[in-house]
C-alpha cells in the first residue's frame, strides 16, 4: 500500500442510494465507504465521489450540505464557451458526495435516454460533467493523486487530463485508474457529435478521417491502470468473444490490466439484521429461514405447505442475464415440481414469456415486473435456490447475496460467477452452489436437477453446503478495498515514471 496519504476522487454516473440502474451504483458507494476504514489505506481525508444531479436524485438533507459552489466551466456548446455549473458537496456515509447540478444536462426523465433511445447529446452531458469535476478539484487547491473513473461516461475526464490540464499542478500529475463494469457500452460519439466534447477531427485526439470517438476506449488507452471487476472476466475480456471490440486495447495494456473482484456490503446484506424479511437468521442459527420461505410463498400466493423447490431470479431483463434460458427451461422445471419467482423489467421480448407462464400457472410461477427492493430481499431469504444463467458476467452481486442468505446459487460458469461460486458436483463436500459450463437451456436444466436432488436428499451434506456458502467472506473492507488501494499506489508509480 502507498506509504503516504493519497487523495482520491471518483467520477461516476451512478452511486447508491442517489442514482442507480445497476451494480455500478452499489460498487461506487460501497468502495468509497470501505476506503475510509481500510487498515493502513492512508487515504487523505474522505474520498470525493462526483455524480450528476439527475432529476431523480433525492434532495440532500440540508444539514448534510457542506458547501455549494458555482463554477464557470468550459462548455463548447454555448456561444460564450462557458457555462455556470453548481457543485453541491454533501456529507455522505463515509465519503463526500459532490453533485454536479446543471438542469439543461441532467434534469430529464432518464439518466441516459428515454423511450426514443439514448439522448443525442450524451457526449456533451457527460463531457460537461467530467469537466466540472476537474474544475471543482482545481478550485479545492489540493493536488490530486488518483482519479478513479468508472465506465464510458467518465472517459472524457481522461482526455481532458491529458489535453486540457497536462500542466495543471492540481490535475496534471494525477494517475488514472479506470474500472470497467460493463464492456458492452462504449459511449460511441459519431464524428458529427465530437464538437460536443470540445474536440474536432484532426485535433490530435480525433484522427482527421475518423468516424468518431469511442469514449471507453479513450479512457482505457490514457489510463495508467485499467481493471474490471473480477479476475475471471479480466481473462475473458482479452478474447474477441467477451472483449466487445476492446480486447485488442486491453491486451495492449499488458500487466496494467487486471481484475479486482467486487465485494459485498455485509452491513447492508445481513440476514441476521434485515428488517425486510420475515425472521432473522444466521449461519449459526438458520431457524428463521423457514419463516422467510413461508412468508415469500404466502406473499406470492403459492402454497407454503408445498415442500417443492423454489428458484428465484432477480435482475434487469437483458439478453446478457440469461432470462430467456430460464424461460426456456420453465416448462421442464414445472414438470419436475419446481416453482419460480422472477423479478425484473425490460423489453417485451424477454418479459412476455414470463407473463404468459405466470398467467397460465399463477400458483407456480410469479413474475414481478418491476424492481422492488423489499421483494428482492424476500426472494434472497426465502427461495431455495437463486439462478444466474448469465451469458457473461463481469462480477455479479446476486450470487454473493444469495450465498450470504443461505440460498445456493445456480450459475453459468463465466466471469465473476466462476470466481465466486464453487460447484458442489465438481467438488463434492467443498462446493457453495451449482454451476454449468454450457450456456444453454439444457445446461441450466442439468444444474437445476443436481441442485434439487441434493436438497431432496437433505441431511448433513445439504446443511454443510449452506454452511460453506454463508461462510464465504466477500466483505469490501477485508477483500476488495485493500486491492484497490494497492492499485492506486501502482497507478501513481506508473504516472511518476512516465510523466
Amino acid at each position: 500500500m502507498p506509504s503516504m496519504p493519497i487523495r482520491v476522487a471518483m467520477i461516476s454516473s451512478e452511486c447508491e442510494p442517489w442514482a442507480k440502474t445497476g451494480g455500478l451504483a452499489d460498487v461506487v458507494d460501497a468502495l468509497a465507504r470501505a476506503l475510509e476504514v481500510v487498515d493502513g489505506a492512508a487515504i487523505d481525508g474522505r474520498v470525493d465521489v462526483f455524480l450528476p444531479r439527475y432529476r431523480g436524485v433525492p434532495e440532500p438533507d440540508p444539514a448534510r450540505i457542506e458547501r455549494t459552489t458555482v463554477l464557470r466551466v468550459p462548455d463548447p456548446m454555448t456561444p460564450s464557451g462557458n457555462s455556470s455549473v453548481t457543485v453541491i458537496d454533501v456529507a455522505a456515509d463515509g465519503y463526500r458526495l459532490r453533485l454536479v447540478d446543471h438542469p439543461a444536462a441532467f434534469d430529464r426523465d432518464g439518466y441516459y435516454g428515454d423511450a426514443a433511445g439514448d439522448y443525442p447529446d450524451n457526449a456533451w452531458r457527460f463531457g460537461l460533467f467530467c469537466r466540472t469535476a476537474l474544475e471543482a478539484l482545481r478550485a479545492d487547491g489540493r493536488a490530486l493523486d488518483v482519479l478513479h473513473l468508472h465506465d464510458w461516461h467518465t472517459g472524457p475526464a481522461a482526455i481532458y487530463r491529458d489535453e486540457r490540464y497536462a500542466d495543471d499542478p492540481i490535475i496534471g500529475g494525477a494517475a488514472i485508474l479506470i474500472t470497467l463494469h460493463n464492456l458492452a457500452y462504449h459511449g460511441w460519439t459519431p464524428r458529427s457529435a465530437v464538437r460536443q466534447l470540445g474536440l474536432a477531427p484532426g485535433d490530435g485526439v480525433v484522427p482527421l478521417k475518423a468516424d468518431g470517438i469511442d469514449l471507453l476506449l479513450a479512457g482505457i488507452e490514457r489510463a495508467e491502470l485499467v481493471n474490471t471487476v473480477s479476475p475471471g472476466f479480466a481473462a475473458e475480456a482479452l478474447t474477441p468473444e467477451f472483449g466487445m471490440g476492446l480486447d485488442g486495447a486491453l491486451r495492449a495494456k499488458g500487466d496494467r490490466f487486471l481484475g479486482i473482484l467486487n465485494g459485498l456490503d455485509t452491513t447492508v446484506w445481513d440476514p441476521a439484521a434485515d428488517a425486510d424479511i420475515a425472521a432473522p437468521f444466521s449461519a449459526e442459527d438458520r431457524t428463521g429461514k423457514a419463516a422467510c420461505r413461508a412468508d415469500l410463498l404466502d406473499t406470492l400466493g403459492f402454497d407454503a405447505r408445498d415442500e417443492g423447490p423454489v428458484i428465484g431470479m432477480i435482475g434487469r431483463l437483458d439478453p446478457q442475464k440469461g432470462f430467456d434460458l430460464l424461460a426456456g427451461a420453465s416448462p421442464t422445471l414445472l414438470e419436475r415440481g419446481v416453482r419460480l419467482v422472477v423479478q425484473g423489467s425490460g423489453p417485451a421480448s424477454l418479459a412476455d414469456p414470463f407473463r404468459v407462464l405466470a398467467e397460465a400457472h399463477p400458483r407456480k410461477i410469479a413474475f414481478i415486473e418491476r424492481f422492488d427492493r423489499v421483494m428482492a430481499r424476500k426472494i434472497y431469504a426465502g427461495a431455495d435456490f437463486f439462478a444466474m444463467p448469465s451469458r457473461f458476467e463481469p462480477c455479479g452481486q446476486g450470487q454473493m447475496i444469495a450465498l450470504r442468505y443461505g440460498t445456493p446459487p445456480i450459475v453459468h460458469r463465466v466471469g465473476g460467477l466462476a470466481d465466486t461460486v464453487i460447484d458442489e458436483v465438481a467438488t463434492p463436500g467443498g462446493g457453495t452452489g451449482f454451476t454449468f459450463s454450457d450456456g444453454s437451456v439444457a445446461g441450466l436444466l442439468a444444474a437445476c436437477a443436481a441442485a434439487v436432488a441434493m436438497r431432496d436428499r437433505g441431511g448433513p451434506v445439504w446443511e454443510s453446503l449452506l454452511d460453506r456458502g454463508m461462510a464465504v467472506d466477500f466483505d469490501w473492507v477485508t477483500g476488495s478495498a485493500p486491492r484497490y488501494v494497492a492499485a492506486y499506489g501502482r497507478a501513481m508509480d506508473i504516472r511518476r515514471a512516465t510523466a
